[in-house]
């Protein structure tokens, strides 16, 4: 108990000193801007901030400008994030704002609208951005576990699991058994198994990465959890039957007159589920972080050494908290995806 006491410390006193620099850099902007910065995705991986000195790891920038591609390190930027200091690359010059990247004007600069947005042309952006190399990584973690587990399993058969085997083992019956199988059936599970421990390890393993320090926010990044969705949505709708587009434009036992009102809010609803499974997955992930940097802000925002302790109790409940909710948001991301997926291939004359 001492020992995780102590590590749940050492995590939260590693997450404030993370936050602190950048409260001081942006305190005119609101003492809460901080948490902004390290939920959004960027150009560079940054670690810690050590006094004013930020310590980074620089990614790869990949620009298409005018048919052409550009490739350099992040670095070059010298780690601005207000366009001042352009970047040359042949005939072209481009500024970084706000982690998106302009080409300058005529003058060098940005040029800004009555809103104080730049209305630069961009470059076509295929950087290798911190929730891309996240992603990587995350994905070469799958195959490793994987490729180790199968490796083992052709080595030793079906025989009782060790190591990582016994980890991954009975998670992957846990997919099978309390979710494939209960809302497939047991004629249509096998074919949409690859697709839900996929999804299942893919949001699990990004989940828990994104509670370590300095981790980026993959899960809580929409355009990542609206890919997902929109990968469930494809399946269901191209593995769907007869009897799934009859519920849809022809629903027995309904009067025909009620059918011009049934048939667009069913059509709808199958545009509404993705929706929702972007929506809640990207807005649970989100808010927990939010949470914990608030919580740890307080620290800050009050500059009271009688909250400090309270702000590290809470941080680290919630750190614990968020540990199951790592799980919880992959199992029901999961969930309703194999129930989309039972609608879709149910026969009449199943019950």
């Amino acid at each position: 108990m001492r020992k995780l006491l102590a590590a749940s410390l050492l995590l939260l006193s590693f997450i404030s000193l993370n936050v602190s620099p950048v409260m001081a850099a942006e305190e005119e902007e609101g003492k809460t801007a901080f948490i902004m910065h390290h939920i959004k995705d960027a150009h560079d991986w940054h670690i810690v901030d050590i006094g004013d000195h930020a310590i980074s790891i620089p990614l790869p920038i990949i620009l298409i400008t005018d048919g052409k591609l550009d490739v350099f390190s992040s670095g070059e930027f010298h780690h601005t994030d207000d366009g001042s200091v352009p970047v040359v690359r042949g005939e072209n010059t481009y500024l970084k704002y706000h982690e998106k990247i302009y080409l300058a004007d005529e003058n060098g600069g940005l040029t800004m609208d009555a809103d104080g947005h730049p209305t630069n042309a961009k470059p076509f952006n295929i950087s290798i951005t911190k929730n891309v190399a996240s992603m990587l990584i995350s994905v070469a973690i799958i195959f490793a576990v994987f490729f180790t587990v199968a490796n083992r399993y052709k080595k030793n058969g079906v025989s009782a699991p060790k190591g990582v085997q016994s980890l991954i083992e009975p998670l992957v019956l846990f997919v099978r058994d309390e979710i494939a199988i209960p809302n497939i059936g047991k004629h249509h599970y096998k074919k949409f198994m690859p697709f839900l421990l996929t999804v299942f390890f893919f949001i699990f393993i990004n989940n828990l990465l994104g509670l370590l320090p300095g981790a980026a926010n993959l899960t809580g990044n929409i355009a990542i959890t609206a890919t997902l969705a929109v990968f469930t949505f494809i399946i269901t709708t191209f593995s769907a039957n007869k009897n799934y587009w009859k519920h849809i434009f022809a629903m027995p036992g309904v009067p025909k007159p009620l059918l011009l009102i049934m048939i667009p809010v069913e059509i709808l609803g199958m545009f509404t589920k993705p929706v929702s499974l972007t929506i809640r997955l990207f807005a649970n992930i989100t808010a927990g972080h939010i949470i914990i940097l608030s919580i740890i802000g307080l620290i800050f925002i009050f500059q009271s050494v009688a909250v400090g302790p309270v702000s590290v109790a809470l941080g680290s409940a919630m750190t614990f908290l968020e540990l199951l909710v790592a799980f919880i948001q992959a199992y029901v991301f999961t969930l309703l995806s194999s129930i989309y997926f039972g609608g879709a291939v149910e026969e009449a004359h199943d019950h």
